[in-house]
């Protein structure tokens, strides 16, 4: 029989009707002649009151949860007594019930998902994913991939799919590399991001390209990181940058509007890449509260205090009343993230005591003018080399927020723009430049004299991250589109022009047939689900993610395969003997 409607579809203009729904069983409950069944499928949960003289009795009685059932009945208000708003106003009188299947019991109560350990619920994701909760993230997923499709489309972008198997380019973490049976020993690698086939889309002359991209790095995992991974992948023709950021702005608007009914503030907030590091310890600053650093490097230079008078950087940020232990973990925090640990202070009236008050001397007073501390409240600070001093303490104020349930009360979500990034980072262990983005990223014009030179470390990027709540979002640039500069980005990295041949030839080949300016985005898609929907983890809007060890729990995977199938593609496993 077909059903009338989705659970959660009932409303008061079926009242009086017969309907029919189908769905699985949450709960039975047996009242010693009434049988109450609690109905649910996609979209929400039902009562059903199976009456003693009902045909439906003889069913209603042998069904328990996760069995799937049709019900039909009639759809009547609930005592008023009992009413609870929305559906639980209603129930359905069933005048029959068919069983569609019976089910085992589950290996754990779903309406205790949230405290159900994380490996149980991946090893039964199909019934973790029967939870209102996880329903409700995917849905939200499928609404925010509409919202996307229905904007980018009434903006002339163009869906094209780019290839899955392709050739290993260095983007900054490890490939996944999969064999060819019919080329023996070559590998194809699967795509960390379809960066050089939407440049190469652009100079075919598509102008708006966007794509939601299945994309695959293999890093080490965190809880917003995963194996395979979606990304909405967007680029975009004679544009600069103000452009891109004006149509990702509108779009962000949209989805948050069409998704969430949240109107988000236009335009987004701006911020250099160092004035976010400066003010906050992070190029991916959460916003949505206060505590910004205030520098304090010319208050200790040249002082008793050696540990400060000699930093390159003395950062502080003004926190509330902390109690000693709450100093230590953040101490805690601050080691972790490169800090040799974490000087404090605590004002008492005008003086400042505790910790390194001893130091502080006649600076107290600038202190307090300078930081604004409140009474009995703390002085946290860090210092050494500028970027070390930043991101410590920058560490230690999302330890403060977690702590102190900083974001309560304000903003749900805020969205912001970091701009102009270094070009250029030094790596340490190669002792030489390399990209902070990747070596397709255009320089800023009047930067391009500096390659080469001693100050190319200055040379800002054309590259923008967009952040919400202190998660990077999306990330990109205007890329290189004049052969020239890109042999400079190479040489700036120590790429040889026969090496950059041999890596990127066929993309280098295109950019001389007449490439035009132009410049993207990617969004990390489920990274952004993730924060829509309040959860802790992408693997709660994921339908099927892997583990923080990268395995899928319920499928096996990774596997041993067959030798056959390693001899067909001329690999052999050597075992790890250590």
């Amino acid at each position: 029989m077909k059903r009338t409607c989705y659970v959660g579809e009932l409303n008061e203009g079926y009242l009086g009707q017969t309907v029919t729904l189908q769905g699985w069983v949450s709960r039975r409950r047996d009242l010693g002649g009434l049988i109450f069944i609690e109905l649910r499928d996609r979209s929400g949960t039902v009562q059903v009151e199976v009456e003693p003289d009902s045909p439906a009795f003889a069913q209603a009685d042998t069904v328990r949860g996760e069995y799937v059932v049709e019900v039909e009945g009639l759809f009547r208000w609930r005592p008023e007594e009992q009413r609870k708003g929305a559906l639980a106003d209603f129930e359905v009188v069933a005048s029959r019930l068919r069983v569609l299947n019976t089910a085992k019991t589950p290996p754990f109560e779903l309406e205790k998902g949230e405290g159900v350990a994380e490996e149980l619920r991946l090893k039964y994701r199909y019934l973790d994913l029967r939870r209102p909760e996880m329903q409700r993230h995917l849905m939200l997923r499928s609404d925010a991939v509409a919202a996307v499709t229905r904007f980018l489309h009434a903006e002339g972008f163009v869906q094209v799919e780019t290839p899955m198997l392709t050739r290993s380019t260095p983007e900054g973490a490890r490939d996944f590399l999969v064999p060819s049976r019919l080329n023996p020993g070559e590998f194809y690698a699967l795509p960390q991001s379809p960066q050089l086939f939407k440049q190469l889309l652009m100079i075919a002359g598509f102008d708006r390209y966007y794509q939601l991209a299945r994309c695959f790095r293999d890093e080490d995992l965190r809880a917003d990181r995963q194996p395979d991974f979606t990304q909405l992948d967007m680029e975009m023709s004679f544009v600069t940058q103000e452009d891109v950021l004006e149509v990702q702005e509108r779009l962000m608007s949209t989805v948050f509007r069409d998704v969430l009914g949240v109107e988000l503030p236009l335009p987004f907030p701006r911020l250099s890449y160092f004035e976010a590091m400066d003010r906050y310890g992070s190029d991916k600053p959460d916003l949505r509260f206060g505590l910004e650093f205030v520098d304090v490097t010319d208050l200790f230079r040249g002082g008793e205090f050696r540990a400060f008078a000699d930093a390159g950087s003395v950062k502080v940020l003004a926190a509330p009343e902390l109690t000693r232990r709450q100093v230590d973990e953040l101490e805690r925090v601050a080691k972790q993230n490169g800090a040799g640990g974490l000087a404090w202070v605590r004002r008492e009236g005008d003086a400042l005591t505790g910790g390194i008050s001893r130091f502080v001397g006649g600076r107290a007073g600038e202190l307090l003018s300078r930081t604004g501390v409140a009474h009995g409240g703390t002085l946290l600070f860090a210092a050494g080399e500028w970027k070390r001093a930043v991101t410590a303490l920058g560490a230690v104020r999302l330890g403060l927020r977690d702590l102190l349930d900083l974001t309560a009360g304000g903003p749900a979500f805020h969205v912001s723009w970091v701009l102009d990034f270094p070009q250029l980072e030094w790596d340490e262990e190669r002792g030489a430049w390399t990209y902070m983005h990747h070596p397709f990223t255009a320089p800023h014009p009047e930067d391009i004299p500096l390659f080469g030179t001693d100050r190319q470390g200055e040379i800002r990027a054309q590259a923008y991250d967009l952040v919400l709540n202190g998660y990077e979002v999306g990330g990109g640039s205007i890329r290189i589109h004049d052969p020239e500069v890109q042999s400079k980005m190479f040489a700036a990295i120590g790429l040889s022009p026969e090496e950059a041949q041999e890596k990127f030839g066929f993309f280098l080949d295109a950019l001389a047939y007449g490439t035009p300016p132009h410049g993207g985005i990617a969004w990390g898609f489920d990274r952004l689900v993730m924060v829509m929907a309040g959860a802790s983890s992408i693997r709660e809007v994921i339908a099927f993610p892997k583990n923080n060890r990268g395995a899928d729990l319920m499928a096996h995977a990774p596997s041993r395969v067959d030798p056959r199938q390693l001899a067909e593609v001329g690999v052999e496993v050597v075992e790890d003997e250590g």
